[in-house]
């Protein structure tokens, strides 16, 4: 907490930790923590086997794999990409570099339901980039590969604005140094710049895949939501949602508030490990 010393006596900037811990509490379990509760506690209007039988269900279960494995590998492209978009950004000046920098966060402030129309015209088979790729084997809408295009296009500038500042940051001293200690460009990567950018890697990532596993409205447009093969388990909430079957739709998103928790959390951890493996080796 931030103080100064003025004549003597300690001026603090907040109030005071036991106001501002209580009000952080308080926000946080009225606009996180009691609606989550809430989840939980309307996902206990069914039975055990009911309960089980809906998050089991063939079509539960395929949504799962597909909103897991594509929100995972769309986030893990998007780190090495992400990164290498941060770098160029950082290091480099270019002709046009502001209006590269400010397409970065367009995925942010562009409706997802814009984004998900724009991708499924591009994508599509008359579309300018799907009729390109269908000569190749390659379609894109109303596949899985739509899906996965999608959660990485709105999950890049999650990897972009977290390891930016971290390489505006970062002293090009230490790898001049690196190399002139004998160091070739791979070893000044791998063991010079990457220990220090992995903390904020392992963030982005975090927030990537977060946002991936939630997406819905760019999803819904390029997937076209055929059962078993490209419907996401957002677009089976909704499903039930629409029919009142409020039961349900509950039980499948308590299963994927668990498993988005626990991933989060290692995912956390790991950050921690790392942080704290970079600061011993600092020292």
């Amino acid at each position: 907490m931030a103080k100064q010393r003025i004549s003597g006596k300690k001026i603090r900037v907040l109030p005071g930790f036991k106001l501002t811990l209580g009000f952080t509490l308080f926000y946080l379990g009225l606009i996180v923590l009691i609606p989550l509760g809430a989840v939980f506690w309307k996902a206990t209007s069914l039975t055990w086997a009911d309960f089980w039988h809906t998050v089991t269900m063939p079509t539960a279960m395929a949504s799962y794999r597909l909103t897991f494995g594509a929100s995972f590998f769309a986030a893990l492209v998007n780190v090495v990409f992400g990164l290498v978009v941060a770098w160029v950004l950082v290091r480099y000046e270019f002709f046009g570099k502001r209006i590269v920098d400010a397409l970065v966060d367009l995925p942010f402030a562009l409706p997802t339901a814009v984004a998900g129309i724009t991708l499924a015209t591009l994508y599509s088979q008359n579309g300018w980039i799907g009729k390109l790729l269908l000569p190749l084997g390659l379609k894109v809408a109303n596949t899985q590969l739509g899906v996965f295009i999608a959660l990485t296009f709105i999950g890049l500038p999650f990897i972009v604005r977290t390891v930016q500042p971290i390489l505006e940051d970062l002293d090009p001293e230490l790898e001049e140094a690196a190399s002139s200690l004998g160091a070739n460009r791979w070893q000044v990567f791998s063991r010079v710049i990457l220990p220090m950018l992995t903390p904020a890697l392992l963030t982005g990532f975090a927030l990537a895949f977060a946002r991936a596993l939630g997406e819905y409205g760019s999803v819904i447009f390029i997937a076209g939501n055929i059962p078993m093969k490209t419907q996401i388990t957002p677009v089976i909430i909704m499903g039930e949602l629409d029919m009142f079957d409020y039961g349900k739709a509950t039980a499948i998103a308590v299963v994927m508030l668990v498993f988005s928790f626990a991933l989060l959390l290692t995912i956390n951890v790991l950050q921690w490990w790392t942080n704290r493996y970079n600061t011993h080796n600092l020292a």
